[in-house]
C-alpha cells in the first residue's frame, strides 16, 4: 500500500484518516498543489510551494511548514513510495473545529500529502489527439486559488465525459478561460496563444514553462484575450497541465480541429517539452 504524510506522520495511505469535523470537508475550506516527479527529481517544486503560498495567503490561512520543512517532507514521502515517476498531492485544510462559516480561533491546519504512479500521455492520444467540448464557466471568480472546492469542475468533466469528450474547455462571456482541469493554448496562423493570467484561470506551472520554450526557442506567442470564435477556427488546440503535460486537441465540439491529427507546432512543442523533463531526470533543473 502507498504511503501517505499527514499532519506529521508517515503512514499507509489507507490509515489516514480526518476528523468528520474537517473544514476541508465540510465546506472545502483549503487548497492543494500536484507535483510531478520525474526520475526522482520534482518537476519546478519552488514554483508549485510559491503557488501553494499564494492560495494560502488568498484565503488567509497561514502556511504550515517553511519551504525547506516542505522539501524534506515530500522527497521523503516519494522514497518511501519508491517509483521514479510520481505525482505527489498535497492538502492544507483550515482544520478540525465546530461547523461554523465564520473562520475558528486557535485551530491547527491540516496537512495532507500522497503520491501515486506518473503514466506518461498513451501512445494512441499522442497520435490522435482527444476531444473536447466548451461549456459556460459556471465556476467562482477566483480562479487563481487553487482551492479544493471542485464540484463546478466535476461536474464540468462529467459533462464531458458523458458525451464521449475527454474535456470541458471553458468560456466566460464568450471569451476562453480554461479547461475543467487544464490550461488551454491555441495556434493560429503559426502564433502560440493562451488567455491571460487572473482571477478566472489558474496560472498553471505546465502553461509557464510552455510560455518560457516557446520565447527561448523563437516561437511566437501571446498572453491574450481569446475569444469563443478564434477558439473554434484555431489551427490546433493544447490542453496543459502538469500530470497530462500537453494534450492536443483534434475535435471540439465535434467539429475536427485543423487537419484532425496533432498539429505541427504541437509536435515541436513536445520535443522541447520531453527535452525538458530529461534534464528534469538527470538532475540538472532547478527544482
Amino acid at each position: 500500500m502507498a504511503t501517505a504524510y499527514l499532519n506529521g506522520e508517515f503512514l499507509p495511505l489507507g490509515q489516514a484518516k480526518v476528523s468528520v469535523l474537517d473544514r476541508g470537508f465540510l465546506f472545502g475550506d483549503g487548497v492543494y498543489e500536484v507535483i510531478p516527479v520525474y526520475g526522482g527529481y520534482f518537476f519546478r517544486l519552488t514554483l508549485h510551494l510559491q503557488r501553494l503560498e499564494q492560495s494560502l495567503e488568498a484565503v488567509h490561512l497561514q502556511n504550515p511548514l517553511p519551504e525547506n520543512q516542505w522539501q524534506k517532507i515530500l522527497q521523503e514521502l516519494i522514497a518511501y513510495n519508491k517509483g521514479l515517476d510520481q505525482a505527489v498531492y498535497l492538502q492544507v485544510t483550515r482544520g478540525t473545529a465546530v461547523r461554523n462559516h465564520a473562520f475558528p480561533d486557535r485551530v491547527e491546519p491540516t496537512v495532507f500529502a500522497m503520491s501515486n504512479p506518473l503514466e506518461p500521455l498513451s501512445a494512441e492520444l499522442r497520435a490522435k489527439g482527444v476531444s473536447a467540448v466548451t461549456r459556460e464557466d459556471i465556476r467562482w471568480k477566483c480562479c487563481h486559488i487553487k482551492s479544493i472546492a471542485l464540484l463546478a469542475n466535476v461536474l464540468l468533466r462529467q459533462e464531458a465525459i458523458d458525451v464521449g469528450a475527454q474535456e470541458a474547455i471553458l468560456l466566460h462571456e464568450e471569451r476562453l478561460t480554461e479547461g475543467a482541469a487544464s490550461n488551454v493554448f491555441i495556434v493560429r496562423e503559426g502564433v502560440l496563444a493562451t488567455p491571460p493570467k487572473g482571477s478566472f484561470l489558474l496560472s498553471g506551472v505546465t502553461r509557464d514553462l510552455i510560455l518560457e520554450l516557446a520565447k527561448e526557442n523563437g516561437i511566437p506567442c501571446q498572453e491574450r484575450v481569446i475569444s469563443a470564435q478564434e477558439l473554434t477556427q484555431a489551427d490546433e488546440i493544447w490542453l496543459t497541465s502538469s500530470t497530462r503535460e500537453i494534450v492536443p486537441v483534434t475535435r471540439i465540439d465535434g467539429i475536427q480541429v485543423g487537419n484532425g491529427t496533432p498539429g505541427l507546432l504541437w509536435q515541436q512543442m513536445d520535443r522541447l517539452y520531453q527535452t525538458y523533463k530529461t534534464k528534469v531526470r538527470a538532475g540538472l533543473c532547478e527544482s
